[in-house]
């Protein structure tokens, strides 16, 4: 059975990943800096397959441990999802991003560099690297960061193509549109807003949503991430994104429609965060045209899906923390 470690796998990306490989067969060696996150979070726990093995590991201090983990599993695939990933946060404490997102990733890839067993090692990026982006852009690496986040994923992102360069470590960057879908934290837009408008909450919008995003679903993303690791070209980047955008005040319109609550009723205009980009259009055709991908779950359908996955879960989502709080 093929093995794969799956760094980050509390993340509600890294979640569903998980879930997709199980449903493929793979064996999934799911690691976290935080114990399992509730059952609700976990879209690995929602299905009959088996085949997860969960260890917390803190890339911040657990480092040895996990190459024992590594050397005991012998993975063919590494993905790496965990980051610190708040953008407006990261001014607050920018030295906490750098440890993880810079001094972390270094050391685990010096780590990865020396296993000769390793197929693949997949970087899941963000498109918050290039800054905004006025068209829809290819893979590139002309970095732009405006927050500290960004910044310190832009330097995680050229530390693993240097060492790509240098080392032949067989990586590959992925950067993904804004990811959605069942499962996601209640802090994001999407969930956040199905639960103000399901409980009646008061919605604050930064800027009144004017920012422009292209989302795309967990599922497509895994099917993504698959094919990026048994057919992609190790030293490449990949996007990860549809061609579908909206702006983040007719997404918010768009679930108020599937709710029935008026937007009037809902939102409270707030000031805009400091350094949000206005745009992130990736083009993916490179993964359509060389892996054959394309996204399969568009918006209509995927925020109907998160509105059921709520209105299912509503009881229990209520009891569990709706804002975002910082790990060092």
């Amino acid at each position: 059975m093929t093995k794969i470690m799956v760094i980050g796998s509390n993340s509600s990306t890294g979640a569903n990943f998980c879930a997709h490989a199980l449903e493929l067969g793979l064996e999934v060696i799911a690691t976290s800096r935080s114990v399992e996150a509730h059952p609700v979070f976990l879209a690995y726990k929602w299905t009959s397959k088996m085949g997860l093995t969960f260890e917390q590991v803190d890339l911040n201090h657990d480092m040895e441990y996990l190459k024992i983990l590594i050397r005991r599993h012998r993975p063919k695939y590494i993905i790496n999802f965990a980051s610190q990933s708040m953008v407006a946060e990261s001014w607050e404490n920018p030295s906490h991003w750098m440890q993880t997102n810079i001094v972390a990733n270094a050391e685990l890839l010096e780590l990865l560099r020396n296993f000769d067993f390793l197929d693949r090692y997949v970087h899941f990026s963000t498109p918050e690297v290039y800054g905004t982006t006025g068209n829809w852009v290819s893979e590139n690496r002309n970095y732009s960061p405006s927050t500290p986040y960004a910044l310190s994923r832009t330097a995680g992102d050229m530390n693993v193509a240097l060492l790509t360069k240098t080392y032949g470590l067989p990586a590959v960057i992925t950067r993904s549109a804004n990811v959605y879908g069942e499962g996601q934290k209640l802090y994001r837009i999407i969930p956040r807003t199905l639960l103000c408008c399901l409980t009646g909450q008061t919605l604050p919008l930064q800027g009144g949503g004017t920012s422009e995003r292209s989302f795309i679903h967990f599922d497509d993303v895994s099917r993504a991430l698959i094919l990026i690791c048994k057919q992609g070209k190790n030293g490449d980047d990949y996007h990860i994104s549809s061609r579908q955008s909206t702006s983040i005040r007719e997404l918010v319109s768009r679930i108020c429609e599937i709710t029935k609550v008026r937007y009037s009723d809902l939102v409270e205009v707030t000031e805009e965060r400091l350094g949000k980009d206005h745009a992130y259009f990736l083009n993916a055709t490179k993964i359509c045209d060389e892996l054959g991908w394309s996204p399969q779950v568009n918006l209509e359908e995927g925020l109907d899906r998160c509105a059921s996955w709520c209105v299912e879960n509503l009881d229990v989502l209520q009891r569990l923390p709706q804002v975002y709080s910082h790990k060092p």
